[in-house]
């Protein structure tokens, strides 16, 4: 491309003559092939364009058209087509079909070309007396108009005399060919009749009572008086020569310049069919890359599905080899219980023994039976619990899957609506009038509003499932709320690795170090306490918020910690990073949990990995649990 944009650079408009010796004669040899199939001509010069079937005038026309286009246009390019017109006229004249006549009427006698006549057409009536012989109203317009209606005058102008005694009268007809001919019959009436200018100037001193009239030519234009004034202001002098070339001249104008419309909007045409084709390749990209995902999240989902039943299996099987167990050694005790009833104590000290051990018995065994009791409601909690896990995490995998196919119809019928919509401008620069087309063009755009109203089907259906998404989230939360309840002894030590946390509530251990650095022993305990409790309470006060909101790229509101705070400052460089750190800790777990209660609530937590437990590591955890218990009590 950049060595073409060189050679066009090479020539100016002043060789482009000069140039377009080469193409022609390359022409000429037959280099470039100008003759189409089926007796079609097309052009060698712009072998990128679409259209390439031309007939003989419309390839003239264009060759014209670029030879004589716009300065946007190349020198090159201009001398190519040049040489193309020229090529057609001198070497393919006679393909050329017959021209047709031209529909401009002719006068039955044909003036001389060099003839100079008033334009617009203008017709004079001389010898008009105010004393009519009928008595009629000559000194008025709607009379000559009338007069002489059958010659169409668009104008008519009366002069009169010094003493209004005689007038002349001009008579202007339309400026096209049709007014001409009116003005020749106009001239020929006067003629026939023996009243032309011929006649007028041979009786021009005694001309009697009659009116003449002729077409005016030069003579008139240059006359002296009103007349000949009226002529040089309104019109100019004109041969039939010249006014044959301004219309042939205003003809090849038009015609260059639609043609140069016509190769735009061929260029215009093909710009959007490109883009169409970009459109649509894009578009099936992305729709083969969704259905790969989707066909990814499908296999994935399996897969934990079948992840969560061996494991929810396998938890259950356990469960069940720990029952049996339990039972067979709650019939060993019945059985030694029963073997110590009979047997008999011979001595008072075996009888005690035998009471001891009796005793210790019964209540080995009571223990168990209360331990078995534990055991069932715990198992019956856990089990339903795990059930209902298991129906929550069924209902939300079908809702997201739901939720997925909406999308997915959702964002096939907006590639659809796009679709159609790019074909509407496709078919809408290249419809015109043609009936076909237009019909095409109204069944696309009912088309297109039917995928619309699916569309909003779409939507109202996505709605409805969000609302049911966002009911079974309440519920999670619900039983979340019901597990940290019920669970309050159980998980609330941090020893462990899952358990309770109160979010908000200050860290002790940082301010009890650093107390001992600079207080003895009992009397730092007393000191932490004192610090943890006061700065719990300013948390609690509304007038500090020591937080910025920053904006992140995708647009997110996110809080952060002012570090130019003033009771931030003052505490972070009397007592150290630690303290500043369990506070502002502190200060954004009440931000993130109750902003507006502004006190510590209980939260699910993952000591191991300091974060938020799931409801699936509680119940594993509390599972593990009832495990080592059932150990530790056999």
């Amino acid at each position: 491309m950049g060595s073409s944009s060189d050679e066009e650079s090479d020539f100016s408009d002043s060789e482009i003559n000069e140039y377009k010796e080469k193409p022609y004669e390359l022409l000429k040899a037959g280099t470039h092939k100008v003759r189409g199939p089926n007796g079609s001509f097309r052009c060698p010069f712009c072998a990128g364009k679409k259209k390439q079937d031309y007939q003989f005038n419309h390839l003239y026309q264009h060759a014209i058209g670029v030879a004589k286009g716009s300065a946007s246009r190349g020198a090159k390019q201009k001398a190519n087509h040049l040489a193309l017109a020229t090529f057609l006229e001198n070497d393919l004249a006679n393909e050329a079909p017959p021209q047709p006549q031209p529909t401009v009427p002719v006068p039955a006698a044909k003036p001389e070309q060099s003839e100079l006549y008033c334009w617009p057409w203008v017709g004079i009536v001389v010898n008009i007396l105010k004393e009519s012989k009928n008595g009629d109203c000559v000194d008025s317009s709607d009379y000559w108009s009338k007069k002489f209606s059958k010659y169409k005058p668009v104008e008519i102008k009366i002069f009169w005399d010094d003493d209004r005694s005689t007038a002349q009268v001009v008579l202007r007809f339309d400026n096209d060919w049709t007014g001409f001919k009116n003005a020749m019959e106009f001239e020929k009436s006067f003629e026939a009749g023996g009243h032309s200018k011929k006649e007028w100037d041979g009786r021009r001193n005694s001309p009697g009572s009659n009116i003449y009239g002729w077409f005016a030519r030069e003579d008139d234009y240059k006359t002296e008086g009103p007349v000949g004034d009226y002529l040089r202001k309104n019109g100019e002098l004109k041969t039939i020569s010249d006014l044959v070339q301004e219309a042939t001249k205003d003809r090849n104008k038009i015609v260059g310049t639609l043609v140069n419309e016509i190769d735009l909007k061929n260029e215009n045409l093909d710009e959007l069919q490109i883009k169409y084709n970009e459109k649509t390749l894009s578009l099936s990209r992305m729709l083969e890359e969704k259905d790969e995902l989707h066909r990814s999240f499908y296999e994935e989902t399996r897969k934990l599905q079948r992840v969560s039943r061996e494991h929810i299996k396998r938890v259950l099987d356990e469960q069940e080899m720990l029952n049996v167990e339990l039972e067979n050694k709650k019939k060993r005790l019945d059985s030694w219980s029963k073997e110590l009833n009979k047997r008999e104590a011979l001595t008072e000290r075996e009888r005690q023994k035998l009471e001891e051990e009796k005793t210790k018995n019964d209540m080995r065994n009571n223990s168990l039976q209360l331990a078995s009791e534990e055991q069932r409601k715990a198992d019956k909690n856990v089990l339903r619990l795990v059930e209902e896990q298991k129906r929550e995490k069924e209902e939300a995998l079908k809702k997201v899957l739901e939720l997925e196919r909406n999308l997915d119809e959702k964002q096939k019928l907006e590639m659809e609506i796009e679709e159609l919509k790019g074909k509407l401008e496709v078919m809408k620069h290249m419809g015109g009038d043609d009936a076909a087309v237009q019909q095409k063009i109204d069944s696309m755009n009912e088309q297109l509003q039917e995928k619309k109203d699916d569309l909003d089907g779409l939507e109202d259906l996505n709605k409805q499932l969000l609302l049911k998404e966002r009911q079974s989230n309440d519920e999670l939360q619900e039983a979340r709320k019901e597990l940290i309840e019920g669970l309050q002894e159980m998980l609330i030590s941090s020893r462990v690795n899952i358990g309770i946390k109160r979010m908000g509530e200050i860290d002790e251990k940082a301010f009890k170090n650093a107390c001992k650095l600079r207080f003895p022993s009992e009397e730092a305990d007393i000191k932490t306490v004192e610090l943890c409790s006061l700065w719990q309470e300013k948390m609690k006060h509304p007038d500090w918020h020591p937080f910025r909101v920053v904006e992140d790229s995708k647009g997110n509101c996110q809080n952060y910690i002012k570090e130019d705070d003033e009771l931030l400052s003052g505490l972070k460089n009397e007592w150290g990073d630690d303290v500043y750190d369990a506070v502002t800790t502190a200060l954004k777990e009440m931000h993130e949990y109750n902003p507006s209660g502004c006190y510590s609530v209980p939260e699910l937590w993952n000591f191991k990995e300091n974060r938020k437990a799931t409801l699936k590591e509680v119940i594993s955890y509390i599972f593990a649990q009832l495990k080592t218990l059932k150990r530790k009590r056999t």
